[in-house]
């Protein structure tokens, strides 16, 4: 069964960029639709990205072209680069996949934004 380990996450001022990786072991990534997923304190988890086993691409309404999700499948991670940062976007972020039908998690990387 796969195991996701994030990474990348910290503190940055608003209009920063950070660049998270999600480093997946246990099955190759190339052959699934993979997500990132973040929550803040007080709120439900919701979708940021997808990118689709065909390499297609999906974004939360609120991320309005500031961030990219990619992967790298011969180092097999994924990641996603984010730019422009907003207070707003203060949450753990978690990688996450369907692996025939099954849902796993990473532990989640923790992104601040603060002046």
């Amino acid at each position: 069964q796969p195991r996701l380990v994030e990474s990348g996450g910290g503190s940055v001022q608003p209009g920063g960029s950070l660049r998270l990786s999600c480093a997946v072991s246990g099955i190759p990534i190339s052959r699934y639709s993979m997500d990132w997923y973040r929550q803040a304190p007080g709120k439900q988890r919701e979708l940021v990205a997808t990118i689709t086993r065909y390499d297609g691409e999906l974004y939360g309404e609120f991320v309005k072209g500031r961030f990219t999700i990619s992967r790298d499948n011969t180092e097999n991670t994924l990641y996603l680069q984010m730019n422009n940062l907003k207070p707003d976007d203060t949450a753990v972020y978690l990688c996450h996949i369907n692996y025939n039908t099954v849902i796993f998690w990473g532990q989640g990387t923790q992104v601040t934004v603060s002046s």
